[in-house]
């Protein structure tokens, strides 16, 4: 039985601007000029040995401070710094703005000297739980995950080699989302350009440092196909050798039957589109063989977890066969 892991409800926000979202935070992390011009008009979360900065906001209360990042570089450099720890910085994601928010830790600078200048104080982020309200609280949390992440993994564990980090600060990550898109009627496939000819399958995409698993799988379905997710379900996991072996965590989602209209990102997949119950049931019962491909489309192998999920949709996509009660 699978257990329903509702996302919050998404059916007041706008599907294109969260996706447009979510494809503007994906462009910064993979094109470091298009970062560059982001880092100098973006907002930025500061920490000092990973306790977040806080303002006193009206009646006692707390919020976390969002800074313009150039205003946090003239701060910098008034406090001795060159313009080198700027690059430091790493990137949260967007605003509903659009904005692009970046973390910096400063625990290099003295920490009375910062918070004067900032007009706050640096608090423990198990303190800063019980001060912030809203959305705040899940972002510095995850600011502070990434900035953690980045100062206890810089070498390499296994050759102890220093390790490299984008500008974004969004690679030196490892466990894998896949899930299978439904609309109802129909699930949606994907395949990229280095998959066998023919080979469709759910989508996957890593999880970042900081994230959820719920966030990552909606991340990459906007990413890669222009879609929102509005519910999802925890199916299975398993261990994947491939590439450079992978922990994969496999889940269903669902999109509203009203707004399927495809939109595929070709950095990231050659192509997608929605294919109906018929469709999968045929291309389940009939695999391919060595010498004897499969017509149309196929699917992946039955180990693979991208399998189970698909045949776990047909499954309950089947119609229940009908009973003629039976008369004494």
């Amino acid at each position: 039985m699978l257990r329903p892991l509702k996302i919050a409800h998404l059916s007041a926000r706008c599907s294109s601007t969260f996706v447009s979202r979510m494809r503007y935070a994906n462009r910064l992390k993979v094109d470091d000029e298009a970062l560059a011009a982001a880092l100098e008009n973006g907002h930025m979360l500061l920490f000092h040995r990973l306790c977040p900065l806080l303002q006193r906001g009206p009646r006692g209360s707390f919020r976390a401070a969002t800074l313009i990042t150039s205003d946090v570089q003239s701060i910098l450099e008034r406090l001795g710094s060159d313009r080198t720890l700027m690059k430091e910085s790493i990137l949260l994601g967007c605003s509903e703005q659009n904005q692009a928010q970046f973390c910096l830790d400063v625990g290099e600078l003295h920490q009375a000297a910062v918070e004067e200048e900032c007009g706050g104080r640096f608090i423990s982020l198990k303190k800063a739980f019980f001060l912030l309200t809203g959305p705040e609280a899940p972002l510095v949390a995850k600011g502070q995950a990434l900035l953690r992440w980045h100062q206890t993994n810089s070498f390499c564990s296994a050759t102890g080699e220093p390790t490299q980090r984008n500008p974004a600060g969004s690679q030196r990550m490892s466990p894998v989302v896949i899930v299978l898109v439904s609309d109802g009627s129909r699930c949606l496939l994907g395949r990229q350009a280095s998959f066998p000819p023919g080979m469709y399958s759910a989508l996957a995409g890593f999880c970042e440092m900081g994230e959820t698993l719920e966030e990552t799988l909606s991340r990459e379905v906007a990413e890669e196909v222009g879609l929102e997710v509005l519910e999802v379900s925890y199916s299975s996991s398993q261990h994947w050798p491939f590439p450079h072996s992978s922990f994969m965590m496999g889940f269903h989602a669902s999109v509203s039957p009203a707004h399927t209209q495809v939109s595929v990102d070709h950095t990231e997949l050659e192509d997608a589109r929605w294919f109906s119950a018929e469709e999968i049931t045929s291309a389940l019962k009939a695999p391919p063989t060595r010498g004897n491909p499969a017509p149309g489309f196929w699917l992946p192998p039955k180990h693979a977890i991208a399998n189970r999920l698909i045949a776990e949709w047909s499954q309950r996509a089947r119609p229940c066969d009908h009973v003629t009660p039976r008369t004494t």
